[in-house]
């Protein structure tokens, strides 16, 4: 069955074909948490969170500014220890693992504020991503040679030798998006992608995030475009305030009224 978002005055099919895609269907457990914490200066931005996501999913991840959606992307990759809880990564504990040892295992993430290296060429930037991460090659002509293949998938293939200093913000979300996929993921957790886009773009993002799946790479996204979310993911999180208050398909979110008062609105559904 198909879901149909309306997003912006354009109209949206959800690329997620009979409710979830067949991969998920599997159950395949590649991430789980268990009753996470994370608090800053006695102020709690994750408080107690449970959540499994599993092999060939796109889940989102969604809640107002200051939910705790980042700090959470900050404890799967590493950036923060948590306070409390555990982090399984296909079945082995990552709680107290660095974060490069993470990216090794097949953990990749993009940014909010792209930050490539400006003075460095596109094809730079990806092939340096390449030689880092699951399954790295140090060889550098495989790694171009790799770095292409992912610039031609995202769209920026034609602009390799740019400086990236030179690109749109449209196109420096698609270079942060390829050197995280130069990292060869098993996970990819997307943050904020699809901010700053006009509807064309976010169209067509949409499209690049499915076409990742596809790849065999299960993503997360967090995003505040929440019906670009809704068109995409398999099941959604609700975080408020460092609680999950909500999980589900689109569907279910769409109608929960926690999520209503504490994030969507009444006028969502207009």
């Amino acid at each position: 069955m198909e879901r149909t978002i309306v997003f912006q005055k354009v109209t949206v099919t959800s690329f997620c074909q009979s409710d979830c895609h067949p991969a998920y269907k599997e159950f395949n457990l590649l991430l789980q948490l268990e009753r996470v914490t994370k608090s800053f200066n006695g102020l709690m931005a994750v408080n107690y969170v449970s959540m499994t996501v599993d092999k060939g999913e796109i889940l989102g991840l969604i809640g107002p500014n200051g939910a705790g959606k980042t700090t959470l992307f900050n404890l799967i990759t590493g950036v923060y220890p948590p306070n409390k809880g555990k982090i399984l990564f296909e079945g082995k504990d990552i709680t107290v693992m660095a974060r490069h040892q993470r990216c090794w295992l097949g953990i990749a993430r993009t940014f909010q504020l792209a930050r490539p290296f400006p003075q460095l060429s596109v094809l730079d930037n990806v092939t340096i991503g390449r030689v880092y991460g699951y399954d790295s090659t140090r060889n550098r002509a495989q790694a171009e040679s790799d770095a292409l293949q992912i610039l031609e998938q995202v769209g920026l293939a034609t602009r390799a030798e740019e400086k990236a200093q030179n690109l749109t913000l449209v196109d420096r979300k698609r270079l942060e998006l390829a050197r995280a996929l130069a990292a060869r993921p098993k996970l990819l957790l997307l943050d904020e992608l699809l901010t700053g886009l006009n509807p064309s773009e976010v169209l067509a993002s949409m499209k690049l995030i499915q076409s990742v799946r596809e790849m065999g790479i299960t993503v997360i996204v967090v995003e505040h475009l929440v019906k670009a979310v809704f068109g995409i993911a398999d099941r959604i999180f609700v975080l408020n305030a460092g609680d999950l208050i909500a999980e589900g398909s689109p569907k279910v979110i769409a109608h929960d009224q926690n999520v209503i008062d504490a994030y969507l609105g009444k006028s969502f559904h207009d």
